[in-house]
């Protein structure tokens, strides 16, 4: 098999930049400490990719870039927590916390995507940006401020990896983010359904004029956008925080890992949001660092832009 050139030097590079990374960070720590906040970060990231793909899925399908993504999922998220307290089986009230969050996304998807199909992305995306504030004002009225906690029976079942102790949920977290990429790439690829979300993407208006169903297509890309961000928003609440202002935000990661990805590539939003997670979390390392964790998608998702149009000129409309 034929291994392209290029591709095979831009993962040699961020393989090499990522150990560099990795050892400077951590130079003179424990092994074992070492160990909980590498399994830490990467469960983390696996979130940030789970949001990342369901990010484009629906934007190469709709080409609306989803801001209200996290406001979504936590909303699912805290009605389980709620179902929960009120005494609703746990898989049951995680259940209806996914299908919460998936009827958001439909319901936006349906009732108001649909009429802002020809306006610009940036359009597209800040009406999803009200849609966000919306969901997340309307949970802080339902919801005040206050400590909760979230828990799922895997917490408390760990399995030994190379030593270290790593708990089911952390596990779950990151086989799921690549059982969802592999799912999805052969979705998109060998079904009928996912070639018409591809053809929809390269052109609206020829999908529409060779008979493929436009609005059932968009509806399924809702539909799968929100069911990952109803997952990610659980498994946020349980390994992270369970704080809908936080679970909100949890679109900037998984925005930078789809950029990372350059809004189509499944594995390299995977990766991004892997290396996302990791590099958040060992800058807890650094006294002079952590206090710009927050900075660390931003900055990876613009190294991953200029690497990616390395080489290329800048030009503009109407210019020779």
């Amino acid at each position: 098999m034929k291994i392209d050139r290029t591709l095979a030097l831009s993962f040699a590079a961020y393989v090499i930049i990522m150990a560099l990374a990795v050892v400077w960070l951590t130079w003179g720590k424990p092994a074992t400490v070492i160990g909980l906040f590498a399994v830490s970060g990467l469960a983390t990231g696996s979130l940030y990719a789970l949001g990342g793909i369901g990010l484009v899925v629906l934007y190469r399908a709709t080409g609306v870039l989803n801001l209200a993504n996290g406001a979504m999922g936590a909303a699912g998220v805290m009605f389980a927590w709620q179902l929960v307290q009120w005494g609703t089986p746990g898989p049951a009230a995680w259940a209806i916390g996914i299908l919460l969050t998936t009827g958001l996304s439909l319901g936006y998807g349906r009732g108001i995507a649909p009429h802002l199909a020809y306006q610009p992305p940036v359009v597209k995306a800040a009406a999803t940006l009200g849609a966000a504030l919306i969901i997340l004002g309307l949970i802080n009225f339902f919801w005040i401020e206050d400590a909760r906690k979230f828990s799922f029976p895997t917490d408390a079942i760990g399995v030994k990896i190379l030593g270290l102790r790593v708990t089911g949920t952390r596990l779950i977290a990151l086989l799921a983010a690549i059982g969802v990429v592999v799912a999805t790439q052969i979705y998109l690829t060998r079904s009928v359904r996912g070639l018409q979300m591809r053809s929809l993407a390269d052109n609206r208006d020829l999908s529409a004029l060779i008979g493929i169903p436009i609005l059932r297509v968009e509806t399924l890309a809702w539909g799968i956008s929100g069911l990952l961000a109803g997952f990610a928003g659980l498994m946020f609440g349980n390994l992270i925080r369970l704080e809908p202002t936080v679970i909100t935000f949890m679109v900037i990661p998984s925005i930078a890992a789809a950029i990372c990805g350059r809004l189509e590539n499944l594995w390299l939003v995977l990766i991004g949001g892997l290396s996302i997670g990791l590099l958040e979390s060992l800058l807890t390392f650094s006294p002079l660092l952590k206090g710009v964790r927050p900075m660390t998608p931003f900055v990876i998702a613009a190294l991953a832009m200029l690497w990616m149009q390395r080489g290329q000129r800048l030009t503009f409309a109407g210019s020779d």
